[in-house]
């Protein structure tokens, strides 16, 4: 069974803590910002300027003039405010973000993290993701436990060019949640529907099972 996007940013949105500025990536982190928890209270940020970015809008109210920094239309919240790209890697650099959120084509064992670049194909560049890989304490990867051929992306290390060096503390999957460790992936919550095996045979990289995983609640 597993996640759909909107499950896995559903689970992320369960570590989010009241009074955070959290920067979202584009993709899956996106939708994390419609799913924040009742009580509390979360500033997001996008790199080009944004702080107080509010939930994905719905098809047919999305304005041109406002957009994230993957240039995907988003909405703001009411005191929210736009500024220079210069000032938003400032609040990042002088790491006033608490919280990170990132998609990812590979994540290692270790942490390591590859994310924007395949070699042979044309990219715009990587944008903020070094600087926020760099400068975030708290990073939370988003994304499938395999690729499109069925081949795992949690691997014991990136083939891809790196986007950071073992700056991942924590990945939710289509299939479980990991927290990365000194000795690989630890797995802390299967998926609804997904079994321990499955996980295991999706995971090229080190995995450390504990006696008990539970199966994560989705509010």
């Amino acid at each position: 069974m597993g996640l759909d996007k909107i499950g896995i940013a559903k689970r992320i949105a369960q570590e989010l803590q009241d009074g955070w500025y959290v920067n979202l990536g584009i993709g899956i982190p996106t939708l994390v910002a419609n799913y924040i928890p009742a009580g509390i209270e979360v500033e997001f940020q996008s790199e080009n300027g944004l702080l107080g970015m509010g939930a994905f809008p719905y098809e047919g109210e999305e304005d041109a003039d406002l957009i994230n920094a993957g240039k995907q239309t988003v909405t703001i919240l009411k005191g929210g405010s736009l500024f220079d790209s210069a000032t938003s890697f400032a609040m990042i650099r002088g790491q006033h973000v608490q919280l990170t959120v990132l998609g990812a084509m590979e994540v290692a064992e270790n942490g390591d993290i590859a994310n924007w670049k395949i070699p042979g194909k044309m990219v715009k560049g990587m944008g903020g993701a070094m600087d926020l890989v760099a400068s975030a304490e708290n990073i939370i990867v988003a994304m499938m436990h395999t690729n499109k051929r069925g081949e795992s992306k949690l691997l014991k290390r990136c083939s891809l060019p790196l986007t950071g060096v073992g700056c991942v503390k924590k990945i939710v999957t289509n299939l479980a949640v990991l927290e990365v460790s000194n000795d690989g992936f630890v797995l802390l919550e299967r998926a609804p529907g997904v079994t321990v095996d499955e996980i295991k045979n999706a995971t090229e990289g080190r995995l450390i099972i504990p006696e008990s995983v539970p199966e994560m609640i989705l509010n």
